[in-house]
């Protein structure tokens, strides 16, 4: 068995998306108020981690169909950029969803949605593990598309002979459903008194009335 290195190196990746949409049903935020860099030292510093990176990841929308979230999401990644952060985005892909309404007549809508960060996630989580860049990957995310991330990470280890691991970090509070971490992790309860002492105090939202989607 390999030794447990000391200190262990973290990198901790980030799905900003997946940790809103976790945020607001845990603790009814309405718009992504955390913090990354904090909340990533925060896990690190709880479990004695030696934070060696900060990764974040998020589709953005295009200026020209939700100007209030493309200035949102252009700004506070800029910021986590000059802070050190390492910055992945994408332009969300826009389709129509069509609802029935309770008397029976239909709406559509356009809806916003990511394409591909997981897989640049799970990319690169693979990628920096062969590279021996870290001990522990962390991931904000409950994703279960990155479980067979977590089951490959375990190969490797046994490849290289040497300890790795990986968690899923994620918020919980008495309201949330779904209380599980990605299968294969360490899973990592980040409850409302972690996640309220990691806010940003900036805010990235112009004076302007919100689109529908972060």
């Amino acid at each position: 068995m390999a030794l447990e290195p000391s200190p262990k190196r973290a990198i901790v990746f980030f799905d900003g998306q997946n940790l809103y949409h976790a945020a607001r049903h845990a603790f009814g935020y309405t718009y992504p108020n955390f913090d990354p860099i904090a909340l990533a030292s925060a896990v690190s510093n709880a479990h004695g981690w030696e934070l060696a990176e900060v990764r974040f990841y998020t589709g953005v929308p295009d200026r020209e169909d939700d100007p209030f979230w493309h200035h949102f999401w252009t700004n506070k990644l800029a910021h986590l950029g000059r802070r050190g952060a390492t910055i992945y985005s994408r332009s969300l892909v826009y389709r129509n969803k069509v609802v029935r309404l309770p008397g029976g007549a239909e709406h559509s809508y356009l809806s916003g949605e990511e394409k591909g960060i997981d897989v640049r996630i799970a990319i690169d989580v693979i990628g920096l593990a062969w590279q021996n860049a870290y001990d522990v990957a962390v991931i904000f995310s409950q994703d279960q598309d990155l479980s067979e991330v977590a089951r490959e990470i375990r190969d490797i280890a046994r490849s290289q002979d040497r300890w790795l691991k990986m968690a899923s970090a994620y918020p919980v509070s008495p309201v949330t459903q779904n209380r599980k971490g990605i299968n294969w992790t360490d899973w990592i309860r980040i409850d409302r008194a972690t996640y309220d002492a990691c806010l940003d105090p900036r805010d990235y939202r112009p004076k302007a009335a919100p689109g529908s989607t972060p």
